[in-house]
Parts: C-alpha cells; structure tokens; sequence
C-alpha cells in the first residue's frame, strides 16, 4: 500500500451521516460548526461554497468539495454573474448529498492536516455512475442501507481526494509528489509497506538502487525530513492508531511498529507525539456525534 492508501484507510466511515438537500430560489445553508470532514457533492445544479474565511468557490453539476475543518461553512445559490447565467433567468433547483465523518483516529487526522480547509474538484465522467447510485441509495429505506452508504462515501471521498491532488493547481503534500519520484518513490512505498521492518537508511537506499548520500539528500528534499525521521513519525502515527483498540498494549504495538522491546517505543512516542504510550490511551475519549445532514437557512 502507499502512503496515500495509507492514510486514505484511516479515514473510514462507520455510521456516517449522508444527507439529501433540495433548494430552490435563493438559499443559504449555514453549517455553525462542521463534522472533522464533510464531502459535498452536487447532483444537479449550481453551489456557491464559502469556508474557513476563504474566497468563494463554484461548485459546478457533478462537482465535488471537502470540507476538512470544524470551522463553520456557507453553502448558497450563486448569483447570475457568478453562474454565468442571465439576469432574467429563475435560479436553477439545486439538489445536494453531503456525508459527513468524524475522525477519532491518528491516521485520519494526519491526512486532515495536510490538506487546506475547502478542496474543490470539478465534475468527473467516471464519478456519474457512482453518484446515481449513492442519491439512489440515499432516498431508499432497503437492508444494509447504512453499510451501503458508509462504503460508497469512501469510495467517493478517495477519489475527490486522488482527483484534486492531481490537478494542475492543487499543492499536494510533499511526500504525495515524492511518491511518484525514482529514487524516494520506492522507499516510501516500502515504508508504508512494511513498517516494522528495522529499515535503515542503507536499506532503503538500495531499494531505490542508489547510493546512501543521494537517497538521504533526495529524500530530505523531496519530503521535508530526514527518511529515518519520516519513518519514526509514520510508526508513531500507526502506534497511536494502534492504542486505541481494545486490548491493545504497549508491548504488542511497540512489536506492531518494529520496536524490541516497549522501552524504545515509549521514549519515541513520548518524542513525537509529547505523551507516553499509556498516557495516550487512557486519555482517549468517546467518540462526538457527526454533525447532521444541511438543512436550509430559515
């Protein structure tokens, strides 16, 4: 797996709120404060999409946005000018699906961080079928109607996602444009691959078929940091993903994440995320409810 599969699996909907919206006429949806991750897509019409204090975006017929902030967002009808449309001509019906995700774990609130507050991506030919089906699967009432729902919003955020870092505009992270490079792609993958492998600078230097100098200088400048300290924050990413499980303990994650002996581990953790292993778990908390589906203004 890479690291975008990585952290794409972190972000897994379980219970996820979807919602159907129908506007017409002016509107405005105000959501006051947002789910960790709200996806938006529109079905038919045209959206004026406003968050984070940012500029107003277009989303577009087929269009896609996420919203990765609880910060409050807006949601209106365009006007004429910012459509495109005449003066004279009645505002279109606008008909939404919005899901939205609380991410408890590491995993998913490393991707968050990475990512702006509002991405927006244009329509998709290959994202029609899906979207039939999800307003489908949104207005029936069928068996298995909640685990349908869940599993089709990840599909469709893991491809606004992978959609909007390859456009041409978009400022992926840096290790998302090493993953493509010759010489550090190799060793992210085998990273993610297998992390607890007890990989050294060499190691990974021969999977990229170079010398140690230039893999480490690449590295550093392609992804921001050293490969070993890439490594050890990826592991302590996983581990705290780890110790949220039931019976989850020290010794068994710190094996996890390729640590000998719960010593080590502890001392990396406490390094990197500023909390010892069992602090950490004894301070995680119950999971809040994900915000409900839009509701118009007024």
């Amino acid at each position: 797996m890479d690291a975008l599969g990585d952290l794409l699996r972190g972000v897994r909907a379980d219970g996820a709120l979807f919602g159907r919206t129908v506007l017409n006429g002016p509107w405005e949806v105000v959501r006051a404060e947002g789910a960790a991750l709200t996806l938006i897509t529109v079905m038919r019409g045209t959206a004026l999409i406003t968050a984070a204090s940012g500029e107003p975006e277009i989303l577009e017929e087929g269009g896609a946005a996420v919203v990765c902030t609880t910060a409050p967002f807006t949601l209106s009808a365009p006007s004429a000018a910012e459509s495109g449309a005449s003066a004279a001509e009645p505002a279109a019906e606008c008909e939404l699906i919005t899901g939205a995700y609380q991410l408890d774990g590491a995993v998913g609130r490393r991707l968050i961080s990475m990512l702006p507050p509002l991405l927006v991506v244009p329509s998709s030919e290959d994202c029609t079928p899906i979207l039939e089906l999800i307003a489908s699967e949104v207005a029936a009432d069928r068996p298995g109607r909640q685990y349908v729902m869940d599993r089709m919003l990840d599909w469709m955020l893991a491809c606004t996602l992978r959609d909007w870092f390859e456009l041409p505009d978009a400022c992926p992270p840096d290790w998302y444009i090493a993953l493509g490079d010759e010489v550090v792609g190799p060793a992210l993958h085998a990273m993610h691959d297998e992390p607890s492998r007890p990989w050294t600078v060499a190691s990974l230097a021969a999977r990229a078929q170079v010398s140690r100098a230039l893999f480490a200088r690449n590295f550093a400048e392609l992804v921001g940091r050293p490969p070993m300290a890439y490594l050890t924050e990826w592991r302590m990413t996983l581990a705290a993903e780890l110790l949220a499980e039931p019976g989850a303990t020290v010794a068994a994650v710190a094996g996890q994440v390729g640590y000998a002996d719960g010593f080590g581990f502890s001392d990396a953790f406490k390094r990197i995320r500023g909390i010892a292993p069992s602090g950490y778990r004894a301070s995680l908390g119950t999971r809040r409810p994900a915000s409900g589906p839009l509701r118009a203004a007024g």
